[in-house]
């Protein structure tokens, strides 16, 4: 039996209607990459216009200008890949929308970097590998020339796939394997690279109990009790407020330190100071919010919008401070050793050289980050405020000790091993039969709404993080560093070939 005539002319209509969206959202999708690359070029112009200018006169300002250029584009890398991980959680909570995700990100991602970026720029620069072991301050400039422009290949591809890879890593890498190019295994400070292996394996770990210890604490602080609003009227306000004592302590202790170092005790008192004044301005405005609320989790959800946001701008200054070093650790050494001929001596951070890095992981967040933001905020696990709180204050709180330690971790990693510890807490909760609503406890007789489910439905409900992607993540970490040191020794003998 044929198909009507009608018939088919509708389907015909329904199926070229769908090309033609297709094609729009192909186009649309075309126009914004070209215009994105467009003004990312203009950045770049700026950034080598403005470097020529400023480095006049100094005998190796060809190395400086190029590493400048580059040096602007791994900043915009860093941008549309890592920032990602500070502003997704947020976003996949409804907390934030896109537009917001992205100035929020953009403001504290520039303040900490111009504020409180010195400290692991050091690390970066110098650590790394041993300047004196390098033959002269040419082939020194080449290397650092190198691994910038590895690790920024590297990030650009998979920026482009939608792979959220460690910048840390591919810088690291980029620096090792350079320097091994350029003057043997020798020049490796295997020391300072044992510490920072450790400790993106360590900062995962840490990221993801820390994170699982706050949601299981709002669980059986706030989730757990009968009278729900009362419990986040009593404890939303303290976790506000400690989140602002310790962003009030950090910046006194790394962000201040050029006009004023204080002792243990002003910090100290200075974290206690903004605690109590956080703690006295946000408890009766969660006060007033609760007033009229239902006992139920969507309204104890509402009341975490404000401490997400805070701690999603702690988070960005955080990254800000310890990950414009991959931008401008290699390229500070550049213009130190240009200008002073000399590779051992501390390196000066010049204004400029972190104003490009600050302003090029805005732009690349401005131009490529929404991408990836959605990506951190909604694949990898289910979001709500009260776990993406959990997530982005275990990530900030790791972040900023590292970057006080002067340490380059992985916020990447950082920030998914939060996701999962989230996501493993709800999972044994859920076990358990404590995520339904109407906690059951060891009182309990009446079957919760869990017992009442068949096993089906149970089996289903216990995975509730995908693990996909914590394969990809250490399938990434795995290559990323070998790949990016394949990549700069490579462009390092290609160098050498060509200049000298």
């Amino acid at each position: 039996m044929t198909e009507p005539t009608s018939g088919r002319k509708e389907t015909t209509t329904k199926d070229l209607s769908k090309f033609f969206k297709l094609e729009r959202t192909i186009h649309d999708l075309s126009a914004k990459t070209v215009i994105g690359i467009g003004l990312a070029a203009i950045f770049l112009s700026v950034v080598w216009l403005a470097t020529h200018t400023l480095t006049a006169g100094i005998e190796n300002q060809a190395f400086i200008v190029a590493a400048g250029v580059i040096g602007g584009y791994m900043a915009m890398n860093i941008g549309a890949n890592d920032v990602a991980n500070n502003v997704g959680p947020a976003f996949g909570a409804k907390s934030l929308t896109m537009v917001g995700a992205l100035i929020i990100a953009a403001i504290f991602e520039t303040s900490g970097a111009l504020i409180a970026g010195g400290d692991v720029v050091k690390t970066i620069s110098k650590g790394i590998i041993d300047p004196s072991l390098i033959p002269n301050t040419k082939v020194f400039m080449m290397l650092m020339m190198s691994a910038l422009l590895a690790a920024a290949l590297w990030i650009n591809f998979a920026t482009f796939f939608g792979a959220p890879v460690s910048t840390t890593h591919s810088i690291v890498g980029g620096v090792m394997g350079s320097g091994v190019a350029a003057a043997g295994a020798s020049v490796v400070n295997w020391s300072v690279m044992s510490k920072i292996a450790a400790s993106w394996v360590i900062s995962p770990v840490l990221g993801g109990i820390i994170a699982a210890l706050f949601l299981a604490f709002i669980k059986n602080r706030v989730l757990y009790q009968k009278d729900t609003i009362a419990a986040a009227k009593k404890w939303v306000p303290i976790m506000v407020a400690l989140m602002a004592g310790v962003f009030a302590a950090y910046l006194s202790v790394k962000g201040l330190t050029k006009i004023w170092k204080p002792e243990p005790w002003m910090v100290a008192a200075i974290g206690a100071g903004f605690f109590a004044a956080t703690y006295a301005i946000v408890n009766p405005l969660i006060a007033k919010k609760s007033k009229g609320m239902n006992n139920t989790k969507e309204s104890i959800r509402g009341m975490f919008h404000i401490p997400l946001i805070c701690s999603a701008a702690l988070l960005s200054f955080a990254h800000g401070a310890n990950d414009v070093a991959n931008a401008v650790g290699p390229l500070a050494a550049i213009v130190n050793a240009a200008s002073t001929g000399a590779m051992a001596a501390k390196v000066d951070i010049p204004a400029w050289v972190m104003f490009v890095g600050a302003a090029g992981i805005t732009i690349g967040l401005m131009l490529f980050g929404p991408k990836l933001i959605r990506t951190v905020g909604s694949k990898i696990t289910r979001m709500n405020p009260m776990r993406a709180y959990c997530v982005a204050l275990s990530a900030a709180i790791t972040v900023i000790v590292a970057s006080a330690l002067g340490l380059p971790v992985s916020s990447t990693h950082i920030a998914v091993g939060a996701v999962f510890g989230v996501g493993f807490l709800r999972e044994y909760h859920s076990s358990k039969g404590t995520h339904m609503g109407g906690y059951a406890t060891k009182t309990d007789r009446t079957p919760s709404k869990w017992d009442l489910l068949p096993i089906e439905e149970k089996t289903r409900r216990k995975i509730l993080v995908r693990r996909q992607y914590l394969w990809s993540i250490i399938a990434a970490w795995l290559i990323t560093v070998p790949l990016s040191a394949l990549f700069a020794a490579g462009i390092y003998i290609a160098l050498k070939e060509f200049l000298i």
